[in-house]
């Protein structure tokens, strides 16, 4: 059985002949994506503009399949088995039309519609200057963050996919992402360690594990109420972070360092994560000077 979103991706392989370049794709992608109350997939800047981790991720997953190709340039279909028939009236409509709008564009074509449409997208890019005017250029650039005063985030990424979880620290101009689980695991992609540090690294964001704070899942258990939850985190306060002067010294002097640090597990609100105690004890600290938010 398929996830209907990779089944997305192979109609899509469909309409478009049974093969379409890797840059093309993604670009593709996102078209298909936009006026949609709910995208199969989101993006992040990238080095050639828009990039879904996740779906790559899945075109991964097809291949393994043996469903589709993947050659270095380019997606392959190994079978047309009528994928486009399989989705929902209105996003077959939707894939006839993107193939309809956009089956004469060369890359740079679509490199330059996604760049001067969605700007955001293109802050990263390597050819900006080979697609786009001086003019359409500085669009771009207004769309980086502007230099923060140092700031102390916290981050969850509980219900969110790893591009909208990665979009939330770059417009918050985040250097460094501080890992405060215990464990750095998860089932959901893009949040085990190393795939988590793999796109910090793409996104020009420093990562750091620092296991020290956090709390074992063996004590997360049973967790009900917000009276639970609070419990917990006093029995931390009282416990680890006595303990962890040294682990915490590494987060205040990143934060002088670079300005923008965010503290990260996975609940989504801090009320019900470690993240929040620990960061409301750094700015208890005698030199504190900067400012806290939760993203």
């Amino acid at each position: 059985m398929l996830y209907y979103r990779r089944k997305i991706l192979l109609a899509l392989l469909e309409v478009f002949g049974g093969r379409v370049n890797k840059i093309d794709f993604q670009k593709l992608l996102l078209l298909f994506t936009q006026n949609t109350s709910k995208p199969v997939y989101d993006f992040l800047p990238y080095q050639y503009g828009c990039y879904s981790y996740q779906a790559n991720w899945d075109l991964g997953a097809l291949v393994l399949r043996g469903l589709i190709v993947g050659t270095p340039e380019a997606w392959e279909l190994k079978a047309e088995n009528g994928y486009l028939a399989q989705l929902k009236k209105e996003d077959q409509a939707k894939l006839w039309h993107l193939f309809r709008s956009y089956k004469g564009f060369s890359t740079d074509d679509l490199l330059y519609l996604t760049y001067t449409a969605l700007p955001y997208y293109a802050i990263k890019s390597k050819v900006l200057k080979r697609i786009l005017s001086p003019t359409e250029i500085e669009k771009v650039k207004a769309q980086k963050s502007p230099r923060i005063p140092p700031t102390l985030y916290t981050i969850g990424y509980e219900g969110i996919s790893v591009e909208k979880y990665f979009n939330k620290l770059i417009l918050a101009d985040v250097k460094v992402l501080c890992d405060v689980r215990k464990n750095p695991l998860s089932q959901k992609y893009g949040f085990s360690k190393s795939t988590l540090q793999t796109i910090a690294k793409a996104m020009g964001i420093k990562y750091v594990h620092i296991p020290e704070l956090g709390i074992a899942s063996e004590k997360r258990q049973n967790l009900k109420t917000q009276k639970d939850y609070q419990q917990l985190f006093e029995i931390y306060a009282d416990t680890t972070l006595l303990t962890a002067e040294e682990h915490i010294k590494v987060i205040f002097e990143l934060l002088k360092k670079h300005r923008g640090v965010a503290l990260t597990c996975f609940e989504a609100h801090h009320c019900q994560c470690h993240r929040g105690t620990l960061a409301q004890h750094i700015t208890q600290l005698p030199e504190w000077n900067a400012q806290l938010k939760h993203l």
